[in-house]
């Protein structure tokens, strides 16, 4: 057993996780902290994710760090770019000294008398316990080990190669090949146009269609603003712009669903092939109450003007030996099928968490503030937007956490949790999509609650407005070790 303590353990050396540490080096440089990763490599989802295609399902300028200018061309990166991005940021801020690689964390008890955390985690076949005052999960909210595929029936029969893009092999080979894939969200989009010039035809199999809409893959203002002003500035101003402009399209999709549709379907119209039939590109849901799918410089409709790539709408009766028969009594031949059918959500990276030897259950809990919960001390959960890019939200959070670690020492506090009786009234998910993978596991994740620090807002430009001004003792539980916490 290797018992060693911080003052804050991180988990996850994905974005979230290097953001949050050059925070605590910038706003709180006099603490100790440690970040535990699972994989052997910086990077988290980009690290993992090495399908034909990976790319930002949003603008790098928003996704990028604010304190890290992207310099890169490209608005919309490649998976590989982003995750160069995430090393050169952890190695030129001195953070990869602090990562602990291959350490998957199982289990988090806090100890009131002690006033910390103490995390296990799971080492090859080792267990290594350290302890910590504060916990700080930046580990996203969905599973590295399982991606979600449904039930097919007959999936057995199938003679060719069944792939999920979560665990993509490195020696698919491809060429020449007809390909289905399964699924119409944003990694099906991705892969379509990407594999299109390799394969003999690929189709795209949805269920439902999802608003798609095109988005420029370089952003044309960037070289001239990076002309004119030094990269600092450059990147604060174009990331601003661009927040502004994705925040003002998603409030008037939620103010004016009818007419936002209608300029979607569109737009989308207008780059398709004559007589195209719309029903496979317009959604039984209005924008926005899932994500929208961005395809940079209109790829995906490009590969199907060309032929390359077509998409049918219908539901699967069976696998067969060579393909997939439809509830329609149509027939999709193919060599190989891709389950582009979602993530497994996940809750708090599916660590064990105790307080006091109470075990928690997430789904009793209210978050605060989007990313504290009732009645847990010194923890936060970084959750980024659901509407914009991830690292908006996820440095908003990262900077909160710092404010309060150094709120606690000025005022004398060992911890400080959201007051477990201040959440009540109407609940509602955390996450505010109707997609399947948020509604199949509702039931497992956290709550939030019908009023104000008990809610989430999908909206960046108040929220960093207000995280700078809110009040850090508003609805908060402090103590001193040796205190007893009530939960």
């Amino acid at each position: 057993m290797d018992a060693r303590h911080v003052d804050v353990i991180i988990v996850g050396a994905g974005l979230s996780g290097i953001g949050a540490a050059y925070r605590l080096q910038e706003q709180c440089p006099g603490k100790s902290y440690a970040i535990l990763e699972a994989r052997d490599a910086v990077g988290g989802t980009w690290d993992l994710f090495r399908y034909p295609g990976i790319r930002s399902d949003s603008d790098m300028y928003t996704l990028s760090f604010p304190f890290r200018p992207w310099t890169n061309p490209k608005s919309i990166a490649d998976g590989d770019d982003i995750r160069t991005y995430i090393e050169e940021a952890a190695d030129e801020f001195g953070i990869r000294e602090n990562i602990s690689f291959g350490h998957r964390v199982e289990s988090a008890s806090w100890s009131s008398d002690d006033a910390r955390w103490t995390v296990t985690s799971r080492v090859g076949d080792e267990t290594v316990v350290r302890t910590a005052s504060f916990l700080y999960l930046c580990s996203g909210y969905y599973s590295y080990d399982t991606g979600f595929t449904p039930d097919f029936p007959g999936l057995d029969r199938f003679e060719g190669q069944v792939v999920h893009p979560q665990f993509w092999p490195d020696d698919l080979d491809h060429a020449g090949k007809k390909v289905v894939v399964i699924g119409s969200g944003a990694t099906a989009v991705t892969l379509i146009p990407s594999l299109a010039d390799e394969v003999e035809h690929v189709t795209m199999l949805q269920r439902s269609p999802t608003y798609i809409t095109t988005l420029p893959a370089t952003d044309n203002l960037a070289p001239l603003l990076r002309r004119l002003l030094p990269d600092g500035l450059a990147h604060r101003a174009i990331r601003r712009k661009n927040a502004i402009v994705a925040i003002g399209f998603y409030l008037f999709c939620r103010r004016f669903p009818d007419a936002a549709a209608k300029i979607l379907l569109a737009r989308a119209r207008k780059q398709l092939p004559d007589g195209t039939d719309m029903r496979h590109f317009t959604p039984r849901y209005k924008p926005w109450d899932q994500r929208l799918c961005i395809v940079p410089d209109g790829d995906l409709f490009r590969v199907i003007r060309r032929g390359q790539a077509s998409i049918v709408t219908d539901t699967i009766a069976s696998f067969t030996p060579t393909g997939i028969a439809l509830d329609s009594g149509a027939h999709l031949d193919a060599d190989i099928v891709v389950t582009a059918t979602g993530l497994q959500v996940v809750a708090m990276g599916q660590i064990s968490v105790d307080v006091d030897g109470r075990a928690i259950d997430p789904h009793e809990l209210y978050v605060y503030k989007g990313l504290m919960f009732s009645g847990i001390p010194n923890f936060a959960w970084c959750v980024g937007y659901t509407n914009a890019s991830w690292t908006l939200r996820a440095d908003l959070s990262s900077q909160y956490v710092c404010r309060l670690i150094n709120h606690l020492d000025a005022q004398g506090h060992d911890y400080g949790m959201p007051d477990p009786r201040g959440a009540s009234g109407q609940s509602a998910p955390i996450l505010d999509l109707t997609s399947g993978y948020v509604t199949r596991v509702a039931d497992l994740l956290p709550q939030q609650g019908s009023r104000s620090p008990w809610t989430i807002r999908q909206n960046w430009l108040l929220d960093s407005r207000d995280m700078r001004r809110t009040d850090l003792d508003e609805e908060m539980v402090f103590g001193r070790a040796t205190a007893s916490v009530t939960v």
